[in-house]
């Protein structure tokens, strides 16, 4: 299971890369140096709340497939409330196009969860141990 959570997860990082590069690009020609800054947090916002999830459920799957759950609530818990404040504390600043920077990260959000479910599918991974213990 943690080698197609792996490989899932490899897929997702360079798609997610290449749509992030082109937001980047977009986002620069719209809205200039605001919405290039705006574009990069967005992808750094992407970026660090995926890679938390990747550390985490990938050491919580070695300890069993019913904590991954537990896992990803917890977790989807925790970014609601650290993007709540985030968008909180930058509500009034000027230094960046807030509409790219959601746009931005609306779209590399989609971007990696489509791939992985496109991937979950093309590489046809399991959601069980068939060998496990009963």
């Amino acid at each position: 299971m943690l080698a197609n959570f792996a490989r899932i997860t490899r897929w997702s990082a360079v798609l997610t890369v290449v749509v992030a590069a082109v937001m980047v690009g977009v986002s620069a020609a719209i809205g200039g140096s605001r919405g290039l800054i705006g574009a990069l947090l967005g992808i750094a916002l992407v970026t660090i709340f995926f890679g938390i999830d990747v550390v985490v459920i990938g050491r919580v799957a070695r300890i069993g497939p019913q904590a991954i759950m537990l896992a990803g609530i917890a977790l989807y818990v925790f970014k609601i409330i650290v993007l709540a404040v985030a968008v909180k504390e930058l509500q009034g600043t000027s230094f960046f196009d807030a509409k790219l920077f959601g746009f931005t990260a609306i779209i590399c959000i989609l971007a990696w969860s489509a791939s992985q479910v496109i991937t979950s599918i093309k590489f046809k991974a399991l959601y069980v141990e068939p060998d496990g213990e009963r």
